[in-house]
């Protein structure tokens, strides 16, 4: 018999087990009882499944946002798409690509009257996880602040969008004529994460922009990648978007900026 054939020790057993779940917040060695699961690691389940469907239709507090905004010295401006409820939000993705005929008349009528145009406008939306907008929004939006100042762009009133997709930002960068938006989004919640933001980055921001014309920074949160590196990585494609004019698949990646 050979080392490979001999049975390994109940207590080896449990040593990698644990070694695994210590690497990954993923549901990994949750052990059994009989043929099914322990009560623990299924009430675990459960809960964890609420906490993602919360995530999911619970709205966002726009007001509470745009009250902390204010105290940083930022202008908050409230738009909706096309999609009225949560309900049809969940159901009609397209619907929230779209920006209601009031919001585009509301954004139209900040735009600066000497006919300078933006550089970047800045859009919270709910997505699918308004845990993750309510959670990391807000310090990810004064550390970019200050990144951005220090490249001396100029910066529109935050934009607060309620029952949005990533494609919203589109429309929204197009009414107030900026050069360059950034999508603050509550990302898809899974049973290991419901409060996870992305930040999706495109540059000359038109309706009916492609997918494949931005550049996605994921997971940010505690537990993932941490605010301070996810403005750090948004910074690096604003500035490389503002040098070439480009952003999405023929543009560098975050990390290769960075290095």
């Amino acid at each position: 018999m050979t080392d490979r054939d001999q049975p390994v020790p109940v207590e080896d057993t449990e040593k990698r087990s644990l070694d695994l779940r210590s690497m990954t917040a993923a549901r990994v060695s949750l052990g059994r009882f009989g043929a099914g699961q322990p009560t623990k690691v299924q009430l675990a389940f459960l809960m964890d499944h609420a906490r993602a469907r919360e995530a999911v239709w619970s709205g966002m507090d726009r007001h509470g946002l745009s009250q902390r905004l204010k105290s940083m010295g930022l202008g908050a401006i409230e738009v909706a798409s096309l999609a009225e409820d949560r309900g049809t939000y969940v159901r009609r993705p397209d619907l929230g690509r779209q920006l209601s005929g009031p919001s585009v008349d509301l954004l139209r009528s900040v735009r600066p009257e000497s006919g300078d145009i933006f550089d970047v406008v800045i859009v919270v939306a709910d997505g699918l996880s308004s845990n993750g907008v309510e959670i990391n929004a807000t310090p990810l939006i004064e550390a970019l602040q200050t990144r951005l100042k220090e490249l001396n762009l100029s910066l529109a009133p935050i934009v607060l969008a309620e029952n949005a997709r990533v494609a919203l930002a589109d429309p929204v960068g197009e009414a107030l004529g900026a050069k360059l938006s950034i999508i603050l989004i509550g990302e898809r919640p899974g049973l290991s994460a419901a409060d996870s933001l992305g930040a999706y980055v495109t540059y000359e921001p038109r309706s009916g922009t492609p997918d494949s014309r931005r550049n996605c920074i994921s997971n940010i949160r505690d537990g993932g990648m941490s605010i301070a590196s996810a403005a750090d990585a948004i910074t690096a494609l604003v500035k490389a978007m503002m040098q070439t004019g480009i952003s999405g698949v023929a543009l560098r990646d975050a990390a290769a900026l960075l290095g």
